[in-house]
């Protein structure tokens, strides 16, 4: 029941181990990765709180803390704590054999939250006399495009990080545009079988007489124009993963075989009466309520329950909002390129673009910044984006009984929300006492939520 707590900053450090030295830990405190490696071999260690960025020199120091742990004490359970957050590093830091992943500032009930349940899993071990390895994975910057530091997605990323390095089926949910399958292919990468096929089949887009043949391949004269045996995509995928997108687009019939296919792990080509073994890792993505859709009769129980060992819900983008800002900067730097200078947003647009409901979520988000970045001189400003978006924040005011001075045009446009927004966050700040966890429980978001309203808004020091 050794616990260590590796951060550079006294206060952080001092207050993670006061905490848990009162869940009952004993614990030792580091404030550097040389430290913290020092003490690595002494003592048999249960439970690792380690910052990320431990000095000004190195940001990824805490992942080599994380690395020598788990070659070495594979046991350890590594929380990573970072003040520059975002959802590629969580999935970076729980794919690689971290616990958790914490971003600054967390609550006290988050440190009793992980102590408490490391401290089960301890207990459980003890009582069944085995040891529970973490996977020993290799630590790599992330090369996946996935954009974000929301909590929300955050959360997403570290389910995706602790999925990727099982084989079990995944069921991803979400509107159309969230990503669906950047998060498929980034749990393929980060599995056992990255160095194998991955092949994406849009179930909506093939016909139904035809998706068979396509996924399970068919012998020369099972239908007119079949002149050749051949290969379905699933044979091509052999060893490595078969993402499914649109699965509630199929049809009840070929629902049937795919089910075979998932329970046997054998397929049969169109025309063929000889099935072959097929090791394949699925994963399925869906923009409708796949429960709606059995309970409908349009979709087969037993393939759902099948398919969704484990559902990744992505939120959509108007519910992640902290992430609109980091998404338009990489489409702007992406689409313009390198050499032609870096792209500026006006404040109005930048408000324009975060308050926006975005109903295509981020593929929607991406053509905007596209169309916007070609007609801009290197700055982005309301009039460079498309008329849709424009056109929502403009409300048509009829001149009937109104207020004395109430405006007479169709294109008035409303307050800014973020004003409205803040002085509501100062209003409940004021009615808590200043209590911002307190507050952060009324206004319904989490505290780590808050606090970068604040420091938007400059409220910090209110």
């Amino acid at each position: 029941m050794r616990a260590l707590v590796v951060d550079d900053d006294d206060l952080v450090r001092s207050n993670v181990a006061e905490v848990l030295s009162n869940e009952g830990w004993e614990v030792t405190e580091a404030g550097s990765a040389e430290r913290a490696l020092e003490l690595l071999s002494r003592n048999v260690w249960s439970l690792v709180f380690c910052d990320v960025r431990l000095s000004a020199k190195n940001d990824r120091e805490g992942y080599d803390v994380l690395r020598n742990f788990t070659e070495q004490q594979p046991a350890a359970q590594i929380i990573l704590m970072t003040g520059h957050g975002s959802a590629v590093g969580a999935l970076d830091a729980v794919s690689s054999g971290a616990y958790d992943y914490l971003m600054k500032p967390f609550e006290i009930d988050d440190v009793k939250r992980i102590s408490q349940a490391v401290r089960r899993g301890i207990e459980k071990r003890a009582r069944r006399s085995i040891s529970d390895e973490l996977p020993n994975l290799a630590v790599y910057t992330s090369d996946i495009e996935l954009i974000g530091v929301s909590a929300a997605f955050v959360e997403v990323m570290k389910l995706v990080g602790r999925v990727a390095a099982t084989n079990l089926p995944v069921l991803i949910t979400g509107e159309s545009g969230t990503g669906k399958e950047i998060v498929a292919r980034a749990i393929h990468r980060r599995g056992p079988r990255a160095d194998k096929p991955f092949v994406a089949v849009n179930c909506g887009a093939l016909p139904a007489e035809l998706i068979e043949s396509e996924l399970f391949g068919h012998v020369r004269g099972s239908f007119t124009g079949a002149t050749v045996d051949r290969r379905g995509l699933w044979q091509e995928a052999d060893q490595g993963t078969v993402f499914l997108d649109e699965i509630t687009e199929t049809t009840l019939g070929f629902q049937v075989k795919l089910l075979r296919a998932l329970q046997e792990g054998e397929i049969r080509r169109v025309g063929s009466n000889q099935t072959m073994r097929v090791d394949v890792r699925v994963i399925a993505a869906t923009n409708r309520d796949a429960e709606e859709e059995m309970r409908q009769g349009r979709f087969r129980q037993d393939l759902l329950y099948r398919l969704n060992a484990v559902t990744i819900h992505l939120p959509p983008l108007r519910e992640r909002r902290d992430d609109i800002r980091p998404l338009a900067k990489y489409f702007a730097d992406r689409t313009i390129g390198a050499e032609a200078g870096p792209i500026g947003f006006s404040k109005e647009a930048l408000w324009m673009l975060e308050n926006y409901e975005w109903p295509g979520n981020i593929r929607e988000l991406e053509n905007a910044i596209v169309r916007a970045t070609a007609l801009c001189d290197q700055v982005v400003r309301p009039e460079d984006l498309p008329e849709r978006i424009r056109r929502s924040f403009k409300t048509p005011i009829k001149e009937t009984n109104g207020p004395r001075g109430a405006p007479s045009s169709d294109d008035e446009i409303l307050l800014p929300l973020s004003e409205v927004e803040r002085r509501h966050i100062l209003r409940v700040l004021t009615s808590t006492g200043g209590n911002k966890q307190a507050a952060a429980r009324m206004l319904g978001i989490d505290r780590t939520t808050l606090q970068r309203k604040l420091e938007r808004y400059e409220l910090d020091g209110s």
